[in-house]
């Protein structure tokens, strides 16, 4: 039997679609700005004479990303730095009011508060197991979220895009005049830049993790629940 279940409310779809683009355009114009200067140090100084812990050039023939990884694709700092701040704005604000409707509406209170025995060795093996068997649903709450959704769901949201969003306050010359604190509370310009490029890359995981469970779990149903909000689930009865 399928059921139908309301599971994503208005104002996670649309802060889901908007992010979906913003943080595509963020990647790729943050690594055109890295093409500027494609190495990373730890600390307030980095230049060319010192020692890097990254170098895009290990990486990469020719020392930077290439076009195809880039916007624009073709080198242009001041066009990429543009889009990039104006993206942030629209990454910044929106995560603050979804924060701020997700806590109106409930959905971090009833959907995503992860459960002290959700945590426990037991639960969370359980829950692997499910997901290497490719079943993502419980058969008894079909629209609840499963715990190691929710932990990458919290990481994500609470984690990942603050530490992008402060990282990049920390390297404006602007925000270091007025807040001087921040740049301190990261170890330095230098440490917020690596920091930044590191939460990139987790937030990189966490959309290739993102798109490959949707794929195992039905593209075209996870995708239009996404837009409509309902999710289509064959449901079982729990057994007695």
């Amino acid at each position: 039997m399928r059921v139908s279940v309301y599971r994503h409310r208005l104002a996670t779809r649309l802060w889901h679609w908007i992010n979906a683009v913003t943080i595509f355009v963020m990647i790729g114009t943050g690594l055109m700005i890295l093409n500027a200067h494609p190495q990373l140090y730890w600390g307030q100084y980095g230049a060319n004479l010192d020692t890097p812990w990254f170098r895009v050039g290990d990486w990469f023939a020719g020392g930077r990303f290439p076009g195809w990884l880039t916007i624009p694709s073709t080198y242009n700092l001041a066009l990429a730095r543009r889009w990039h701040l104006s993206f942030a704005l629209i990454l910044g604000f929106g995560l603050l009011i979804f924060m701020v409707a997700s806590l109106v509406n409930r959905h971090f209170q009833r959907d995503m508060r992860i459960r002290a025995r959700e945590l426990t060795p037991g639960h969370l093996w359980a829950d692997i197991k499910e997901h290497w068997a490719f079943r993502f649903h419980d058969p008894a709450n079909p629209a609840a979220f499963n715990v190691l959704q929710k932990i990458a769901y919290a990481v994500a949201i609470f984690v990942l895009i603050p530490l992008v969003i402060f990282t990049g306050l920390a390297m404006s010359p602007g925000m270091n005049a007025a807040w001087p604190w921040l740049v301190d509370l990261f170890g330095g310009r230098q440490s917020a830049r690596s920091l930044h490029f590191i939460a990139m890359l987790g937030i990189i995981g966490f959309i290739i993790v993102h798109l490959a469970l949707v794929t195992l779990a039905g593209a075209f149903n996870e995708v239009r629940s996404m837009i409509t909000g309902r999710l289509h689930i064959a449901h079982e009865e729990p057994q007695a």
